[in-house]
């Protein structure tokens, strides 16, 4: 038994190393998404410093070149503008007359294509290039881009009678590539790897990728394109820290390189999801719809969609969650607070009955009516955290570390001036705790947190309206009362009872606010609401 437990605690130790390795990487994967924008900015900028010098190029055709540096900068941050790019080159080689050139603009074109999930579009394109006329370097991306065109192809349909035909023709395709490479180059290693990792040859594949990435000279793009798939490759071997190493460093060099069609960031909310990481899972979640939303390729928006609203569920869940965890802490400091209370009025009545004639009984009463007076604050603190009780919509991911923390500095001020027996003191104590400003906080945060799931809600409210009765809201309001109660109705929430809960009004109130929204709007009663469910998130 003594030698088990050794044995535990060894591996223990063992496995530290790696889990902090994991944590730092996620560390600097957090910090570099702080400097996301930055990081694009510098791309669209140097994008613009591209297209500025095209202005001056003499027209003796080196625009091409011109052209297809735009185009490389596109490929990986826009799909929409690499497409107008690619059918850019190709009118430009045409008009060049340049054979080599015609034909290396069309595989760039099937390239894109090819990435944005165009199948049909992509075999149009490239059953028109003529390899005769490629030069051997292009001749080698025509033979990797048909060769991933048809192992792309079967993860699309994911029939096997039709993958085991797709994947012989893809390695058909990856041999003739591999032929043509030069042995030991970045070509020949990728695509040597792809057709081992598609042949099920996971140790080949591996061989393979990992040459690559001891490469010092590769882009970030590059770093990021063999660490994502080697990733792959040891999750496939049961290599769990490994590819979770591998995928955190290619989704930093996703960001570095301003890549926005890419997988790793997507595959990590994922495998975060799967560990009960929902936070970090919702965030990273996120900005890989954000990404997949900049790039604007259809299918890589789609792939992100079916699993936004799954961790968005479970983080609105967890939420709650803590919402009741915090109330229920709530509750019992305010039980504390009243105990309190009670024990200082018993212990002051029991001394002044004792020690005080006539004229300290006068006092006494002083101090009950003072007492009175905190009780009533006391009962106003009381219905108002009632009120918050009932703002049911939070999506604070740090709100309950923080009122933990107040009510563990309450508790432990109360307990010091107890034991002092400074009473006056805690009832000062009891004054500044400040309900009304907490609920406002939460407020602004349900406003803040639901224009950001929806930030063309207001416009998209008021194209319901005809101009004069549409709502302008103050400087620095983000919704008022009435798009408030809408909001929630958009969430889900149509009961008006539980929304004056909510909102702290009376049912009354909210239906007269409907009432009065309603008869203002072009739109009849009956569709109204049905208009606001329609309005989609961004």
């Amino acid at each position: 038994m003594l030698k088990f437990t050794i044995s535990i605690i060894y591996l223990i130790i063992a496995c530290l190393p790696v889990f902090a390795n994991t944590d730092s990487l996620f560390m600097v994967l957090d910090k570099t998404l702080i400097n996301k924008q930055d990081y694009t900015n510098t791309k669209l900028n140097r994008i613009s410093e591209l297209k500025q010098n095209l202005k001056t190029v003499n027209k003796n055709g080196s625009s091409y070149n011109g052209f297809l540096k735009i185009f490389e900068e596109y490929k990986g941050i826009s799909f929409d503008s690499a497409l107008t790019y690619a059918n850019i080159l190709q009118e430009e080689a045409l008009r060049l007359n340049e054979a080599d050139k015609i034909e290396e603009s069309k595989i760039n074109l099937a390239f894109i294509l090819l990435s944005a999930g165009m199948f049909k579009e992509t075999q149009e394109i490239v059953d028109q290039i003529a390899i005769k006329h490629l030069k051997k370097e292009d001749k080698v991306a025509y033979f990797t881009l048909k060769s991933r065109y048809y192992y792309d192809l079967c993860d699309f349909v994911k029939n096997n009678n039709y993958c085991d035909k797709y994947t012989k023709l893809g390695s058909q395709f990856a041999d003739s590539a591999i032929n043509l490479s030069i042995r030991g180059s970045y070509a020949y290693h990728f695509i040597s790897g792809l057709k081992n990792l598609r042949s099920g040859k996971l140790d080949a594949a591996g061989r393979d990728y990992s040459i690559i990435i001891q490469n010092p000279q590769l882009t970030d793009h590059q770093y990021a394109i063999i660490a994502s798939t080697l990733s792959y490759v040891y999750e496939q071997k049961n290599e769990g820290e490994k590819s979770v190493d591998l995928l955190i460093k290619a989704a930093i060099a996703d960001i570095k390189s301003s890549t926005k069609e890419n997988i790793a960031m997507f595959k990590l909310a994922d495998y975060l999801f799967k560990k009960n990481d929902n936070k970090r899972a919702y965030r990273y979640i996120q900005e890989a719809m954000a990404d997949a939303e900049f790039y604007s390729a259809r299918h890589r928006q789609f792939a992100v969609g079916t699993l936004l609203p799954i961790i968005g569920g479970k983080q609105l869940r967890l939420v709650e969650q803590q919402r009741s965890l915090i109330f229920k802490y709530a509750t019992a400091i305010t039980l504390l607070t009243l105990v309190i209370i009670i024990f200082i009025i018993i212990t002051v009545k029991q001394n002044k009955k004792l020690k005080l004639a006539q004229a300290s009984i006068t006092k006494v009463n002083a101090r009950l009516q003072e007492t009175n007076i905190v009780l009533t604050d006391v009962n106003l603190a009381i219905r108002e955290a009632n009120r918050i009780k009932d703002e049911y919509i939070g999506y604070y991911f740090n709100v309950n570390s923080e009122y933990i923390d107040k009510i563990e500095r309450f508790k432990k001020s109360v307990s010091q001036r107890l034991s002092a027996k400074r009473y006056e003191d805690i009832k000062q104590i009891i004054d500044r705790i400040d309900l009304k400003k907490e609920r406002e906080d939460l407020s602004v945060g349900f406003d803040k947190i639901f224009i950001k799931l929806f930030p063309n809600f207001v416009k998209e409210f008021n194209k319901l309206f005809h101009e004069s009765d549409q709502i302008i809201l103050q400087e620095g309001q983000i919704l008022n009362p009435e798009l408030r109660i809408f909001a929630l109705i958009r969430l889900g929430i149509h009961n008006n009872d539980r929304i004056a809960k909510i909102l702290n009004f009376s049912v009354n109130t909210i239906y007269s606010y409907k009432t009065r929204i309603k008869s203002k709007s072009f739109v009849s009663n009956e569709e109204f609401e049905n208009k606001i469910m329609e309005i989609k998130g961004e």
